[in-house]
């Protein structure tokens, strides 16, 4: 018999020593003050779509630092425009917000969606943060040295503001928020439930931004960029992996308060399953995770989708 748990016993029990420093929690604190002292500014406008089945809005508002971030909109006209569920989508590393058609398998779940941009990626949404340096190949090295100027730092709360967003209209029910996500969009999605209690259910597939040094080590999918940098300035490790340690959702877990459904794929080399183990084994709020043994970076694909489309159904 193929016991895929007897043969993942070890991934259960991984949790390396947390990275975080004293000053983590005021960190965050102070990060989320400051986000929540731009106003949102939120816009809409009708997108021509052709379905009369739901309606759809190109959206924008002010990110942590009133970079304006960019984002589709989705309504199911099919049911009642009151009390709805709104799940909101983050994209993978270098994606974007994505086409309307991309999210109809929630519009038939009569749930509305919104779909957002990460700042400096392959969208229409820009960046007006300064960074001082530290940059190889992608944004995942963008202010290395300075947890205050980290990439992150500002895609984790425009990200966060996102449920601000679908909070302020008026069909959409605040205590029926889920937010779902692949690969960074995992990452995010972990980094967002940890950072604000509104979220009632996770998707997170194939997640990255978890046990960041062991990433950067490994020279693993995006973090390779952190060891490209550090190939050229060694000096700077102990700095370098300072900062990634207050956006290492692993470092973020404990705080997540949501349920959570999770998978990994045990052949993915792009943001391995073992260190993804390292966020998963320390939620404290009801969980699942769900392993695909022959899959690489691509997770369960359809599969997995119906599972989470069950799950979905299910719990929100």
């Amino acid at each position: 018999m193929y016991d895929i748990r007897e043969k993942t016993r070890d991934l259960f029990e991984y949790r390396p020593p947390l990275t975080k420093t004293a000053d983590f929690d005021v960190f965050w604190r102070d990060t989320i003050a400051a986000s929540e002292s731009v106003p949102l500014n939120p816009k809409m406008e009708k997108y021509g779509y052709p379905s009369p089945y739901v309606s759809v809005y190109s959206v924008e508002y002010n990110g942590f630092d009133e970079t304006r971030i960019h984002g589709w909109y989705l309504v199911p006209e099919f049911v009642p425009k009151e009390n709805l569920p709104c799940l909101i989508h983050y994209h993978g590393f270098s994606g974007n917000r994505g086409m309307p058609a991309d999210f109809m398998q929630w519009i038939m779940m009569g749930v509305a969606v919104l779909s957002v941009d990460c700042r400096d990626q392959s969208g229409v949404t820009g960046n007006c943060a300064d960074y001082s340096g530290g940059y190889t190949q992608n944004v995942v090295c963008k202010g290395i040295l300075d947890k205050n100027e980290y990439y992150y730092r500002a895609v984790y709360m425009d990200c966060k503001k996102a449920i601000d967003f679908a909070c302020s209209r008026p069909e959409i029910n605040p205590k029926r928020i889920a937010m779902e996500g692949g690969s960074q969009g995992g990452a995010l999605t972990m980094a967002v439930c940890a950072l604000d209690s509104r979220p009632a259910l996770a998707l997170a597939d194939v997640p990255s931004n978890s046990n960041l040094e062991k990433r950067v080590e490994g020279a693993h999918g995006s973090f390779s960029s952190v060891t490209d940098y550090l190939k050229l300035y060694p000096q700077h490790t102990e700095k370098a992996f300072e900062t990634l340690s207050y956006f290492d959702t692993m470092n973020l877990a404990s705080r997540i308060q949501c349920r959570v459904l999770a998978s990994v794929g045990l052949q993915d080399s792009t943001c391995p399953a073992k260190l993804y183990f390292a966020t998963y084994n320390r939620i404290t709020s009801p969980k699942e995770i769900r392993i695909y043994p022959f899959n690489a970076h691509d997770g369960g694909r359809g599969v997995q989708n119906e599972v989470k489309l069950n799950y979905l159904a299910k719990y929100l």
